[in-house]
């Protein structure tokens, strides 16, 4: 009886090894995923804080200022210095994120230094990225305090620190967090639905019926995307509603400007569905498509760490990642109050992304019921 057992249970294993290795998309999922994510995951995911952009308001102009600057710029920490003449142009480059980090030294820099009466430096961070705005404070308070003790030789020369984190001047990581959350979920909800639809009714059996109605593959396909896009928008809006009324998450920006960025996302993400539901045959196969996107798109999006600290051919591929910009849309116009003007921006992308991706999924459905 148990070599009965035995002998039964070897030719289930395999019978399903070989239908696995007979099956092209397992393959793909079983050789290329592990090791794409691999590449992925050992560069892009990293909790160190480098290549900092930062932005410098230099009022002082004196040699101990350019000193002072000089420790900046030598440091391994910092990449760009973006130098401006008022605070106008100092709030929009983080504004706009070109910086992370903001360097702002009075006109009396000098003379305070010299007469140890409280010289001060003002650093601002970038709040909608706690982590990243902790971690780069920390390094330029490091800095400073280093030139502290450089110019008395002891800690007490009279120079102080003052740290700002601007759109979330606590580091509230509540804020940071439950703002991603909203796109993630979004996204999530939006790739499972549509990147089951097709595959469903493959699976059913029903797909037949589909090829023989009357309706064209275009109108498959807006019947296909239209439902999911509904239910992903309503569940933004009723997450949107309880991070507001129940966390206590300030909404700052447009709620209109918000609403037409989710929807613009959202088409996105709907023809990367589609696109992998038309190519999967079973359920299954959708579902582990949808997770073979996904963990790299969060990855690459700059969720975990910053874009500017992946290597370089990493930072192009991000342009490819819907995912990307549906955050920082999601976290600029709740938390910053986005302008139109960026969500522009990063609202181009979305429509090119979406455009691709409907096209492709759109050929891919042609040429199945071909």
């Amino acid at each position: 009886m148990i070599k009965d057992f035995l002998c039964r249970v070897t030719a289930l294993i395999k019978k399903e090894f070989r239908t696995i290795w007979n099956d092209p998309k397992s393959r793909a999922i079983i050789i290329a995923m592990p090791l794409m994510q691999l590449l992925v995951f050992s560069n892009a995911v990293t909790m160190e804080v480098k290549n900092i952009d930062a932005v410098v308001l230099d009022y002082s102009k004196s040699v101990e200022s350019r000193e002072l600057l000089s420790r900046f710029e030598n440091s391994t920490r910092f990449r760009k210095f973006y130098y401006v003449d008022n605070e106008k142009d100092f709030q929009e480059k983080l504004d706009t994120q070109k910086a992370q980090l903001g360097i702002n030294i009075p006109n009396d820099f000098a003379k305070r230094i010299k007469s140890k009466t409280g010289a001060n430096v003002r650093i601002i961070s970038d709040g909608r990225q706690t982590n990243s705005a902790a971690i780069g404070s920390g390094y330029a308070s490091q800095i400073i305090n280093l030139y502290n003790a450089e110019l008395a030789g002891n800690k007490n020369s009279g120079l102080d620190i003052t740290v700002r984190n601007w759109f979330n001047p606590n580091l509230e990581y509540k804020w940071y967090i439950l703002t991603i959350i909203v796109a993630m979920l979004s996204l999530v909800t939006t790739l499972i639905l549509t990147s089951l639809s097709i595959a469903r009714e493959r699976e059913l059996g029903t797909f037949d019926q589909l090829i023989v109605s009357p309706l064209s593959s275009f109108e498959i396909l807006i019947g296909k995307s239209i439902p999911p896009l509904i239910i992903a928008m309503i569940l933004t809006m009723v997450m949107i509603g309880i991070v507001i009324v129940f966390f206590h998450v300030p909404f700052v920006g447009s709620i209109i400007l918000f609403f037409i960025s989710i929807l613009i996302s959202l088409l996105a993400i709907v023809g990367v569905g589609l696109y992998i539901s038309s190519i999967c045959n079973t359920q299954q196969q959708a579902i582990l498509s949808v997770m073979t996107f996904m963990i790299p798109a969060v990855l690459l999006s700059g969720f975990i760490s910053p874009i500017d600290d992946m290597p370089l051919c990493l930072q192009y591929l991000t342009y490819l990642d819907p995912v990307r910009f549906f955050m920082a849309l999601s976290r600029g116009i709740i938390l910053k109050g986005m302008g139109i003007k960026d969500v522009i921006t990063n609202v181009i992308p979305l429509i090119i992304i979406a455009t691709i991706t409907l096209t492709l999924a759109s050929r891919t459905f042609k040429r199945k019921l071909g």
